[in-house]
């Protein structure tokens, strides 16, 4: 089942989550057990998170560097299968630009086509994932409205090479939005514009990166619809457990922390900030769901026990 049908039917605001595969070489079976903390709370669909190569340097005693390339976090595509027939939920593989060619693009969204998966979120990938733009014989997709664009073609039938009665697929498309604008976009307005020929190339829905202050996704979601954008527009929340998130999450994700927020857990015990986290996050969600949204949408790590918590009271 498609996403859009899931929002379309739901008579009420669901909640649905993203996780990361575990590390190469890790066990699959820590992703069950936190699927299984999930599971009690009926999740119409869960995102797999996707990395492509990374480059890392060694150095030698006698001063040689060696330059490596490696996926530290692969089975994206074999985890979404594993889940949704494990589980019975539906599974949003993220696909990359970066790191990937156009045509290991097409294999991919062709496997995932043969497992039943239905829907994908389209990204560009992280500034810091290998380039393999010079790859011989090899096309790549630069931006997110490339890779939107080249899905879409797929679901008219259309593939890299020119293939007689070739079957279409059937992808629902996500794409991301960023109610406080990516971090490369000169401001908001620009960003929606760019968020709105993702649209206009053919995505389905929207999930937001996360925030921490609800205005901001009410204002963006305003802009979007002015803007002409009416898809649906998925808000994201992630529950700051940890005094360092102060530090990383927005050196990774380019988001504001409100003041408010940061002061609560400043200098606290891990259980005062565990608790701050939950309540900031839960009051949230309040809002959001008063506010009628279609979805909330939670990035975790390795735990949810925070957001089992969160979800058992809104419940």
């Amino acid at each position: 089942m498609k996403v859009i049908e899931f929002l379309e039917k739901a008579n009420k605001t669901l909640f649905s989550y993203e996780i990361i595969p575990p590390r190469r070489g890790g066990s699959i079976q820590g992703v069950f057990d936190l699927i299984e903390q999930l599971m009690p709370y009926d999740p119409p669909f869960i995102d797999l998170t996707s990395r492509s190569a990374e480059v890392y340097y060694e150095e030698f005693p006698d001063g040689m560097i060696r330059r490596h390339v490696k996926r530290k976090r692969p089975g994206t595509i074999g985890l979404s299968a594993a889940i949704k027939n494990r589980y019975n939920v539906e599974t949003v593989p993220h696909i990359l630009c970066r790191g990937f060619t156009r045509e290991e693009t097409e294999d991919a969204l062709i496997e995932l086509n043969y497992l039943g998966i239905d829907n994908v979120l389209a990204v560009r990938g992280d500034d810091l994932r290998q380039d393999i733009s010079n790859r011989s014989g090899k096309t790549r997709n630069k931006y997110a409205i490339d890779l939107v664009k080249q899905i879409k073609a797929m679901n008219n039938g259309q593939y890299l090479e020119d293939l007689v009665d070739a079957t279409p697929t059937n992808f629902c498309i996500g794409v991301a939005g960023y109610p406080e604008k990516h971090y490369e976009a000169p401001n908001l307005s620009t960003d929606i514009k760019y968020l709105k020929a993702k649209v206009d190339a053919g995505a389905d829905y929207i999930v937001t990166q996360m925030y921490f202050n609800n205005q901001a996704y009410f204002s963006f979601v305003d802009r979007c619809r002015a803007e002409g954008i009416d898809i649906p527009i998925i808000p994201g929340i992630k529950i700051l457990t940890k005094e360092f998130h102060l530090r990383t999450i927005p050196r990774n994700f380019y988001v504001d922390i409100p003041e408010k927020l940061s002061e609560q857990i400043l200098e606290q015990s891990q259980e005062d900030i565990t608790r701050v986290g939950i309540e900031w996050a839960l009051q949230q969600c309040h809002e959001l769901i008063e506010a009628k949204v279609p979805c909330i949408h939670f990035y975790i790590m390795s735990s949810a026990t925070e957001v089992a918590e969160i979800v058992s009271q809104l419940k």
